[in-house]
């Protein structure tokens, strides 16, 4: 009777899970983005319908709303694209037995670097 495959020495099951976790936390940080970039770019709209009932109030403008809202959609799809190539590499390295993860995260310390620099302006409200 033949064994069923063991995985490589100093990988088990806890590695994958881990693995998958972190996959599916960058998977929904990506969806986050999109629904609120989403958000972003109907709110203009939102603002030019209040115009039509309310006539008398200023007509805004929300040509940025528009490009700020689709900027957030396409980082949400690229944090997706990449968090789907970086699982696949993991789960290759896991499977060849290699566990010697010494290099940081670069989409997380990215991730961390656009949300600081874009939340830095709204600190002194």
């Amino acid at each position: 009777m033949a064994r069923p495959a063991q995985p490589p020495h100093g990988v088990g099951a806890s590695d994958y899970l881990a693995a998958e976790r972190t996959f599916l936390a960058w998977i929904r940080t990506g969806l986050a983005l999109m629904g609120f970039g989403f958000v972003v770019a109907r709110f203009g709209l939102f603002l030019q319908e209040i115009h039509v009932v309310a006539p008398n109030v200023p007509a805004p403008r929300h040509g940025l709303s528009i490009w700020f809202g689709t900027a957030l959609i396409a980082a949400g799809v690229l944090i997706d694209v990449f968090a789907s190539w970086h699982h696949v590499r993991l789960v290759r390295q896991l499977n060849r037995g290699e566990t010697g993860f010494t290099r940081p995260s670069r989409g997380a310390i990215a991730l961390a670097a656009f949300s600081r620099s874009w939340a830095s302006p709204w600190r002194s409200i």
